[in-house]
């Protein structure tokens, strides 16, 4: 018994060298969170907007716009807000719905999920633009035709959506159509009719009625 407690004695005990290395970790961590720290506090390098409005200008259906708006808002509060295009609707605001969908560069984007400082430079249409001159675009007019609608405030998204399909293939199939419809919602349950006014559509914007 002796012996071992000389020995021990002489060296350094397990307590102690369990604290020593504990306190080394924990000075490691805390120097590393520090340092972390120090770098995410640095601003990013770059141009910056905000906080207050910037000037920017948007090209909506043919027509350019020009507007002051915060770097926060999204392309649809600037086409409903600003511009009186009340067309795209504002439903989940979350970008699951697609009642805002608008046209970006021929593609379909929904408007609540895209900073209108982002959309300067691109070609922009709305459900307005579809019909300039007041005479319903065949989508519009397929519809109409096929009772495609009931409340109506769906609409547009899908409009918007089905003109953007159909610009990249003009001969869809059922099965494509609602493949490439599912990013809109309709509330009242018309996709019998929505999927047979695109098919409709198709043969109206190749001239067929």
């Amino acid at each position: 018994m002796s012996k071992r407690k000389t020995s021990e004695g002489k060296g350094v005990s397990r307590r102690d060298f369990l604290k020593g290395t504990g306190a080394a970790v924990s000075a490691g961590v805390i120097s590393g969170t520090a340092a972390e720290l120090l770098q995410a506090q640095e601003p990013p390098k770059g141009k910056f907007a905000g906080p207050g409005e910037v000037p920017i200008t948007l090209r909506i259906n043919g027509q350019t716009h020009d507007l002051s708006v915060e770097p926060r808002v999204t392309l649809l509060d600037a086409l409903r807000d600003r511009l009186d295009l009340t067309g795209a609707k504002r439903v989940c605001d979350l970008g699951t719905c697609g009642a805002c969908t608008v046209l970006v560069d021929g593609k379909a984007v929904y408007a609540c999920m895209m900073l209108a400082i982002d959309a300067q430079g691109r070609d922009i249409l709305t459900i307005e633009g579809l019909a300039p001159e007041g005479e319903l675009h065949p989508i519009s007019a397929a519809f109409v035709e096929n009772d495609a609608q009931q409340c109506g405030f769906c609409t547009p998204g899908f409009v918007m959506t089905c003109k953007a399909y159909l610009d990249k293939n003009p001969n869809p199939t059922a099965a494509q159509v609602n493949k490439a419809l599912g990013g809109n919602l309709c509330r009242c349950g018309t996709y019998i009719g929505v999927r047979a006014a695109v098919l409709d559509a198709a043969v109206r914007m190749k001239g067929g009625r």
